[in-house]
């Protein structure tokens, strides 16, 4: 008692400490966040510069494919009969000069862009697309576990080059003998590739929590699954962009690849392969497009991936 009489009356100063008033609209708002996945994800992706240089870059190379064959007047397959105008050097009239055939390599290489971005777009969408669906019914329903996985090994123990020139060679050469040739082996990479991470992924613990809630399939999946994996597919496509365009290159090289006549840019390097001792021009020029093509996707796609991968946002 004698302790309890010692100390001092706590009292609140009225003055500083007010009683809160209790709202109960505003109790409802607890817990409120305004924050946005896909805001996060574009604030993240575009903070390094390198990201920025890099995407101006392939906008710009796709819009100048896109609109360079629509407004420019020059014929890309004209042959000059003046052998004035054979293997001249850039210049303010030809900008990365011309080719054995007196043909303008910088009208040529804009054409073989923008066939090589619709093959490389085309096959992007088939593998990942195609590839995450069969890997998502693959992860999903372990009785097909056999049929996919002797399909897998089947189909990966052939050498990717052997399918490729056989194909090419069953069929006549053409964009859509390219485009068979790599869509009908690439689906099944990405298939198990997206079936491993959608199993590891639907047995997390929040997955299975949410199951035992009662949580509706759709929701789980939509909210739980699909963010997670879709760094993957952005990146997926990416990379599988340049690839597609480097085996465009490579089947060229191998003479199986477009036709002669047709305008790539597997073609264009090609072509200018052949007289590269001579005239280096008609082969770095195109290379370089192809170069900036292939670094800017594979830069663009790993950093999209990061950006958008959940775990990485605050």
């Amino acid at each position: 008692m004698e302790e309890n009489k010692k100390r001092p009356n706590l009292m609140l100063d009225p003055v500083k400490f007010k009683a809160a008033i209790y709202d109960n609209a505003a109790s409802e708002d607890v817990g409120f966040s305004n924050y946005s996945y896909w805001r996060s994800t574009i604030r993240t992706f575009f903070k390094s510069k390198a990201v920025v240089v890099l995407v101006t870059l392939v906008v710009l190379l796709i819009v100048m494919s896109v609109v360079y064959p629509i407004v420019s007047d020059v014929d890309p397959t004209a042959v000059v009969r003046k052998p004035l105008e054979w293997n001249r050097r850039p210049s303010k009239d030809h900008w990365f000069g011309t080719d054995q055939l007196g043909r303008d390599i910088w009208a040529r290489a804009w054409y073989g862009t923008r066939n090589s971005f619709l093959l490389g777009f085309a096959i992007a969408c088939s593998d990942v697309g195609f590839g995450m669906i069969a890997g998502a019914i693959w992860g999903y329903n372990k009785k097909l576990d056999p049929f996919f996985i002797e399909l897998y090994n089947i189909m990966t123990n052939i050498p990717s080059t052997v399918y490729l020139v056989l194909l090419a060679y069953i069929m006549n050469t053409s964009w859509f003998t390219l485009f068979i040739s790599m869509a009908t082996r690439g689906w099944i990479v990405e298939a198990r590739f997206f079936r491993n991470r959608i199993l590891s992924i639907r047995d997390s613990e929040y997955n299975i929590a949410s199951k035992c809630l009662g949580t509706p399939m759709r929701r789980i999946a939509t909210r739980n699954i699909i963010p997670h994996i879709i760094s993957l597919i952005i990146m997926e496509a990416a990379l599988c962009i340049p690839y597609s365009i480097g085996s465009e290159v490579f089947m060229g090289f191998v003479g199986v690849g477009m036709p002669v006549d047709a305008i790539s840019l597997g073609n264009i390097v090609n072509h200018g392969r052949e007289s590269f001792s001579s005239h280096p021009y008609q082969m770095l020029c195109p290379t370089a497009i192809l170069c900036i093509i292939t670094v800017a996707f594979y830069v663009i796609g790993n950093k999209f991936a990061d950006a958008s991968d959940p775990r990485n946002h605050v």
